[in-house]
């Protein structure tokens, strides 16, 4: 699945594939799946279950994923003035809830 959206006047490709989960847990050593269940609630609308690293960390696999040239996350993020997270998240939500619906039919 793959979207665009623009975030501080850029549009930004963020896309998921079979190899997000690896470059996640490459990147940031953490388990991509455990941490896309802790944005359930967020994706759903609850954002006092937002946590900002993951979401981070998330979105910069996503865009990696699209354009492997993309920096690093931190140098990635600098390239942005702002990055709206309550314009943005509802526009990934449904990469994420691909991702989780991955999940919940395993379940």
């Amino acid at each position: 699945m793959e979207t665009v959206i623009k975030i501080d006047g850029k549009d930004v490709r963020f896309k998921s594939t079979g190899s997000a989960p690896l470059r996640y847990k490459m990147q940031f050593k953490r388990d991509f799946f455990a941490d896309i269940m802790k944005m359930q609630g967020a994706v759903d609308g609850d954002l006092s279950r937002l946590d900002l690293e993951v979401f981070y960390n998330i979105a910069w696999v996503y865009a990696k994923t699209a354009d492997p040239s993309i920096p690093p996350p931190l140098e990635w993020l600098d390239t942005f003035d702002t990055f709206p997270i309550v314009e943005i998240l509802p526009q990934l939500q449904d990469i994420l809830t691909s991702s989780l619906g991955t999940i919940n039919q395993k379940n």
